[in-house]
C-alpha cells in the first residue's frame, strides 16, 4: 500500500493591523497589552517567531497584529489617523525585523521592545518577560 503524505503545515500567519484603536481596546479589554510584531516578506526569524510562539498566543486569545515593513497597506493609528503599514514602522523608528512591540493605553509603548532574533531556546522566556511588564504597566 502507498503512503500518503502528509500535507505540509500552513505557514503561522497572524492578522494584519487594520485598525489599531480597535485592536489594543479588545487587548485592553482581555487585560494584556497589545502585540504587535513588525514583520518583513520573506523573513526567516519572523517565520520562527510566529509559527513557534505568537501564533500559539495569538490562538490561545493574546490580541497579535502584524505590521509589514515595505508594505502600503493602510490601517488606522493610534489617532486614527489613515496611514500604511511602512510610514507607521518609520514612525517607530523600527529598523530590524522581528521587532515586537507591546502598547497599552493611549497607544504608549508599556514594555521594552523585543528587536531581532533572539537565540531559540530564550526567546519564550523574554517574551513572557515582556508580557509581564506590559500587563504590569497597565
Amino acid at each position: 500500500m502507498a503512503q500518503v503524505a502528509a500535507p505540509k503545515a500552513a505557514a503561522a500567519t497572524l492578522p494584519a493591523a487594520q485598525s489599531l484603536p480597535d485592536e489594543l481596546a479588545q487587548a485592553l479589554k482581555n487585560k494584556q497589552p497589545l502585540i504587535v510584531m513588525v514583520s518583513l516578506d520573506g523573513c526567516v526569524f519572523c517565520r520562527q517567531a510566529r509559527q513557534s510562539h505568537l501564533s500559539p498566543m495569538q490562538r490561545a486569545g493574546t490580541v497579535i497584529v502584524q505590521v509589514d515593513m515595505r508594505n502600503n497597506q493602510p490601517l488606522l493609528d493610534f489617532a486614527g489617523k489613515l496611514t500604511t503599514h511602512d510610514q507607521l514602522t518609520r514612525l517607530w523608528k523600527v529598523s530590524i525585523t522581528p521587532t515586537l512591540l507591546f502598547f497599552g493605553p493611549g497607544g504608549k509603548e508599556v514594555a521594552e521592545r523585543m528587536e531581532g532574533a533572539y537565540l531559540p531556546d530564550f526567546y519564550g522566556p523574554y517574551l513572557e518577560e515582556r508580557m509581564a511588564q506590559g500587563q504590569k504597566a497597565l
